[in-house]
């Protein structure tokens, strides 16, 4: 292995400490003992044969996860643990990739695609042991889970670990398919966060909880292993139930912990359970017959953080927050990333300003969740509520949304994503709601602007989740669990999407209810343009607050850093995120900074709508692995640099039957000429 000067320093310190160039059987040495950090729990461990079940498939193979439906449970009021993991893989890997004909699964990626990214014929499974466990404060209230698997594959001559911490609000699973796949094939342990999110369901009704593993019991039963159980009496517990039958609440929107704000934290502190798991395993035995003795360090380890999505801000977050050394760099795809300020930094495309830069996620979604739902199919009553309360302007339905797209066009959305903007509206508003309530650290009881969760009928009313859906909850849900429901729609409470606000009369997907969502976001009245006051001020303070205690500092302490995004994001646009954090580095950093940023036309944030909208859209995903390799090899050898920052222009299909190949999906430009993206002090600049 090849390291930096600086890595090799570190190297050598630590084996002159470990004893390394003393004599193996000289019993003075000093003995490193591999010791368990004390805010991990109990470790469950399962080793996986790579026939009939393993890592990466969860014994699916290729053709498995591409299956049409899940797989069966035996008993669907009952399913087991390993029933439930083996389904969440399967949820978990197709929720980030596109894996329809033509797309490229099987193909370009997938499990069947090895390291090298040439199909075979095999299954694409890997063997090896899966390690889980909870870190927490003693409380019971955090328990965020993490896991790491280790490869049959692994090479402890050339260890490796990477990180995937989940998109979205998703599982522990939830970088499966992204950062894990790549971690498995290139024989690296892969280290796994939830972030605290994670598919912690609580139903009122039954008071139950699901488990570390998934399977449904009553909250008295897990008592301090419960996934998530919000902090109620059985009194209020029962009072809520009765007062709005077939509630639920999930635990990214209802921990009261504000989890985001140790995404970076608990992607740490993943890394360190891989470490304390990998000398476990190959450590040697010391002398007291009972403990390992460290064989794995960071100076000798090479350590990548990665992910998508939520997962791959909270790579960010890890690297900029690691003052220990336990990450070396960075490679990052579509990143939820916030930096701390909008001024200080500029970002043009094509020689011009962009029109709003770097907004924080619950600002530019709340303001996304009034319009985009102007644009859907059935948007009309959005459109004339906007319009009645001069948020919006238009004569007709066709000029009111153009007005809309012009509007988010202003707000920071590319060009490039307004064909997508209908497409995210439910996303945009399933965002705005969650995170008021997480930023906030509301309780579910607080019903904050009258939302409350759950699912409904083909009316709209509210009916409970089903025992079997909430048995199968740990493998079904995403994070985010059912959709909002109206509280205060006139003549009762409603899903949203037909939720009749109060101050207009109109059925207008409950539009007085994400004005609400919006204030708290802001501080401001959104008809008035009028500061908030009393008890919606207070709520709101709440809210900033929380969004505050998120944000990033720019700072990647000099780490090689590769971030790629598509250009066509609706959910995460890039002007707030990803060009807004390369400009905010460029000001923290400067000179030393080694971040690199490649945009990819005709990319957004699902590579789903590959397959939808064939002729718009193509998939980021082979970028992730592309990146990752471009960061290992700078990382195993110093000489090969990163990719330089650019723009790589993709070409799109006639049609979802033309199939996808390696034309569609250039490579990264060593030289790219007028398509690359420079940095001068502080200004970042894009070309169209």
């Amino acid at each position: 292995m090849q390291m930096t000067t600086s890595k090799t320093a570190i190297a050598i310190a630590v084996a002159l400490l470990l004893g390394a160039c003393g004599s193996d059987d000289d019993d003075d040495e000093p003995e490193v003992l591999n010791q368990k950090p004390s805010w991990l729990g109990t470790i469950s461990t399962a080793s996986y044969d790579g026939t009939s079940d393993d890592l990466l498939t969860a014994g699916l193979g290729t053709s498995g996860l591409a299956a049409a439906a899940p797989p069966a449970y035996n008993d669907p009021a009952n399913p087991t643990a390993r029933e439930l993991r083996r389904n969440a893989i399967f949820a978990n890997y197709r929720a980030v990739l596109d894996i329809a004909a033509n797309s490229g699964y099987g193909t370009l990626y997938g499990p069947n695609v090895n390291a090298a990214g040439v199909a075979t014929n095999g299954s694409g499974m890997v063997a090896g042991t899966e390690y889980l466990a909870y870190t927490d404060d003693g409380t019971g209230r955090q328990n965020v889970t993490l896991m790491v698997q280790v490869p049959n594959g692994f090479d402890p001559v050339n260890p490796c670990i990477v990180t995937g911490t989940s998109s979205g609000s998703r599982g522990v699973y939830g970088a499966i398919g992204s950062a894990g796949e790549w971690g498995l094939k290139n024989n690296c342990a892969v280290a796994y966060a939830d972030k605290g999110s994670g598919t912690g369901l609580y139903a009122f009704e039954d008071d139950s909880v699901n488990g570390l593993n998934g399977v449904r019991t009553s909250r008295t039963s897990a008592g301090k292993d419960a996934l998530f159980a919000p902090e109620l009496t059985d009194a209020q517990r029962t009072a809520f139930a009765q007062q709005y039958p077939g509630r639920v609440a999930f635990k990214h929107a209802h921990s009261q912990l504000n989890p985001e704000k140790d995404w970076g934290k608990v992607t740490l502190q993943a890394v360190e359970f891989a470490f304390y798991v990998l000398n476990e395993k190959y450590g040697v035995v010391a002398r007291d017959n009972t403990n390992r003795i460290v064989r794995f360090t960071p100076a000798n380890t090479l350590t990548i953080a990665s992910s998508i999505s939520n997962g791959a801000g909270s790579a960010l977050l890890a690297a900029e927050q690691d003052t220990t050394g336990l990450i070396d760099a960075v490679a990052a795809t579509e990143p939820q990333i916030q930096p701390n300020r909008t001024s200080g930094y500029t970002v043009r495309q094509g020689g011009v300003n962009v029109a709003s830069q770097g907004l924080p996620l619950l600002d530019y979604s709340s303001y996304a969740a009034l319009y985009q739902p102007c644009l859907v199919a059935g948007g009309a009553g959005r459109c004339a509520s906007l319009v009645a309360k001069g948020l919006l302007t238009g004569n007709d339905l066709a000029s009111r949304q153009a007005d809309a797209r012009a509007r988010l066009r202003a707000y920071g959305w590319t060009a490039d994503a307004e064909p997508l903007q209908a497409s995210h509206a439910l996303t945009n508003i399933l965002v705005a709601v969650t995170y008021v309530n997480a930023y906030g650290k509301f309780s579910v009881t607080d019903n904050v602007c009258g939302f409350s969760w759950g699912t409904a009928d083909a009316t709209g009313s509210p009916i409970p989740l089903t025992a079997a859906t909430l048995a199968s909850s740990f493998a079904t849900q995403n994070g985010i669990v059912g959709t909002p429901i109206y509280e205060q729609s006139v003549g009762g409470a409603k899903l949203y999407s037909l939720g009749v606000s109060p101050s207009t009369g109109v059925e207008d997907q409950a539009l007085d209810g994400f004005l609400c969502l919006r204030s708290l976001a802001t501080g401001i009245d959104p008809e008035t343009g009028a500061a908030l006051t009393g008890d919606q001020a207070a709520q709101s303070a709440r809210v900033r607050a929380g969004m505050a205690e998120v944000q990033a500092t720019g700072n990647l302490r000099g780490k090689p850093a590769l971030i790629v995004s598509g250009r066509s994001d609706a959910l995460i646009p890039v002007n707030h995120a990803s060009r807004a954090y390369v400009g905010l580095n460029a000001a923290v950093e400067g000179s030393s900074s080694k971040l690199r940023y490649v945009e990819v036309t005709n990319a957004n944030h699902f590579d789903s709508f590959s397959n939808a909208l064939p002729t718009l859209v193509v998939p980021l995903h082979p970028y992730l692995f592309r990146a990752l390799d471009a960061v290992y090899a700078n990382l195993k050898n110093s000489a090969t640099a990163l990719p330089p920052s650019q723009v790589v222009h993709t070409v799109t299909r006639a049609s979802n039957a033309v199939p996808i190949t390696a034309a569609n999906l250039p490579p990264f430009a060593a030289a790219p000429g007028a398509s690359a993206i420079t940095v001068s002090s502080t200004t970042v600049n894009v070309p169209d």
